[in-house]
């Protein structure tokens, strides 16, 4: 007998003309490192009285589809997850390499399909309707360069073969820390021990009563963009503008040898004033957990700018 394993794990994704509607086709196959994608129908315990002390039958509560896929940050398929963050982009260039501009503040998100399979039981799941709701990752000196995305999904369909088809492949190019830099006003920014970044939709699950116990959607409410820098002390420009309440802008890259690259500006960021410790005889280090707002300039939160050689998303 067949046992599922991760390292034959199949994931395919596709967006959708109708929410909650799976496309017939056009999907294509995607990195992943893991996912907690799936639905799930808790029970709930009887509360009745008059029938001794065993308890009645439990009865089955709403479904809940929802996870998160970890995924690499590389050139071509991260597209996909930000146009699932952000909305379509604006795609320039006549030939390759193409530029892909992402904007913050859209009123519409696209919805997916999602597929994995574990061909070896087999066990295809469908999950229909995915919105994204959060995005995150880091960045450090070493280790492996990943984004979580955390979905919100409509409905699950659970079949014996695939309803991908044969799905498109993307060339992998992953971007790793090493190709990463931070800048701050459009300068350098130096003595930076590690940094995150989360944008968040905050989806507005649209809970309706419906036989069959799902959604009937989910939107996008005021976003979010926050994070975290922790930094060696070695200066009070970071602190400066922490007191005086003055907005920055900050860019954090990446660069692959071969010209692609993933740049992600955040056109207003505040710091909160941070506690400087001195825990001992090592260096002292300051953290910390700026937010962002609209920039009244530009006209919104954050730009996502990815060159590839994909012509559109």
């Amino acid at each position: 007998m067949a046992r599922a394993q991760g390292a034959r794990a199949l994931m395919a994704l596709a967006f959708e003309t109708t929410y909650g509607t799976p496309p017939a086709s056009g999907f294509t196959r995607m990195p992943f490192a893991s996912t907690s994608l799936g639905a799930e129908q808790p029970l709930l315990n009887s509360e009745l009285l008059g029938y001794g002390r065993d308890p009645l039958a439990p009865i089955k509560d709403a479904v809940t589809v929802d996870g998160d896929v970890v995924v690499p940050l590389d050139a071509e398929a991260f597209g996909f997850w930000l146009k699932a963050a952000f909305g379509t982009p604006t795609t320039t260039g006549a030939e390759a390499p193409y530029s892909h501009e992402f904007q913050s503040g859209s009123w519409t998100l696209p919805s997916m399909s999602i597929e994995t399979g574990m061909p070896e039981v087999p066990r295809y799941a469908m999950y229909s309707g995915c919105v994204l709701d959060q995005i995150t990752w880091q960045m450090q000196r070493s280790g492996l360069l990943t984004a979580t995305a955390r979905l919100v999904a409509q409905g699950e369909a659970v079949g014996a073969t695939t309803s991908a088809g044969t799905p498109a492949a993307l060339e992998l190019k992953r971007f790793g820390h090493f190709n990463g830099a931070i800048t701050r006003n459009g300068t350098a920014l130096g003595n930076v021990v590690s940094a995150e970044i989360t944008y968040a939709n905050n989806l507005d699950r649209i809970e309706t009563i419906r036989s069959d116990g799902r959604i009937d959607g989910a939107d996008p409410s005021i976003a979010a963009l926050t994070g975290r820098i922790e930094v060696r002390f070695a200066d009070q420009t970071l602190v400066t503008q922490a007191i005086n309440g003055e907005a920055c802008e900050m860019e954090f890259a990446y660069v692959l040898p071969s010209g692609e690259s993933f740049t992600f500006t955040v056109h207003a960021v505040y710091l909160p004033r941070p506690r400087i410790e001195i825990s001992g005889p090592q260096g002292v280090q300051a953290t910390f957990d700026w937010q962002a707002a609209r920039d009244s300039v530009v006209g919104r939160m954050c730009t996502a700018t990815l060159v590839n050689d994909v012509e559109t998303y």
